[in-house]
């Protein structure tokens, strides 16, 4: 249950006494684009808990349409206050600016870990609006989920399937036969760019949560990331001097995706060092 009495979707992968790691996906995707990586955590030691955002998946789409970055961090403080025990965060795009803004703004003791997937302080104003385009361009449905894999491809050539079988997941067919994503089109109105070209939450407000943060915190970065650039990496580093950072080669924003096997072992690798209770 969100915070404002909402319904959350999660699946759960793991032993419910093992060290817990909750996975946000970006804006725009579902609970199961962590579905090869929470796998992977179950069986090295931990309970993952793969979380549908409110007006995406399965997770109720809110009346009032507020899809702030408020109401996910509100939302995934009520996720933390069911759990018997902090767990480490894993977010990707706007899972990450939440868990980011969660531990950086939050009580000590929110998380033991933090894991940025493709996101960072500084954003790339040209990456943020190629996501938004796509997002935006699209909202109108698909004729088929064969128009469909073909529209993903075009966006993101390092997604190499072209296979409509996952599609099913994120997309919806209607009474008029054509199939949409499966998130409310209303979160596009807190997705508006600033005149540099960002979305969400504004830089200043994500400096400041990243020079609090104290607990072991890991930057995952597609190698040729259009969102994060290196320098973007680098000035993370700097506002959170002992976090790490795991290039994955021939990966863009969407790391889990392109190279799941590389960024999944990275992920349990450091969690493993960090939680050693885990696994």
């Amino acid at each position: 249950m969100g915070h404002n009495g909402n319904i959350l979707v999660a699946d759960l992968a793991g032993s419910a006494q093992a060290p817990p790691i909750i996975l946000l996906h970006g804006g725009g995707q579902t609970r199961h684009a962590w579905a090869g990586t929470a796998l992977r955590l179950a069986q090295a030691g931990f309970l993952a808990i793969a979380l549908d955002a409110r007006g995406h998946g399965d997770s109720q789409w809110v009346a009032d349409g507020d899809y702030s970055a408020d109401a996910m961090v509100g939302d995934l403080a009520c996720v933390r206050a069911s759990l018997s025990a902090p767990p480490a965060l894993v977010g990707a795009s706007m899972g990450g600016l939440t868990s980011l803004l969660a531990i950086g703004e939050g009580p000590a003791d929110f998380a033991r870990a933090l894991l940025l997937v493709d996101i960072a302080t500084r954003l790339e104003p040209d990456g943020v609006a190629r996501v938004l385009d796509f997002m935006r361009a699209h909202v109108g449905g698909f004729a088929s989920l064969e128009e469909a894999a073909e529209a993903i491809a075009a966006y993101n050539p390092n997604h190499k399937s072209r296979s409509t079988a996952g599609l099913r997941k994120n997309l919806r067919q209607r009474e008029n036969g054509r199939w949409y994503w499966h998130w409310d089109p209303r979160f596009l109105d807190h997705a508006t760019r600033s005149r540099a070209g960002e979305a969400l939450v504004q830089q200043e407000r994500r400096e400041q949560a990243a020079r609090r943060i104290r607990v072991p915190t890991l930057l995952v970065r597609g190698g040729s990331s259009d969102v994060v650039s290196p320098e973007g990496a680098r000035e993370l580093q700097q506002l959170v001097p002992h976090a790490e950072l795991f290039d994955v080669e021939d990966a863009g924003h969407m790391v889990a995706g392109e190279r799941n096997d590389v960024f999944s072992n990275a992920v349990i690798e450091f969690l493993r060092r960090k939680l050693p209770t885990g696994g």
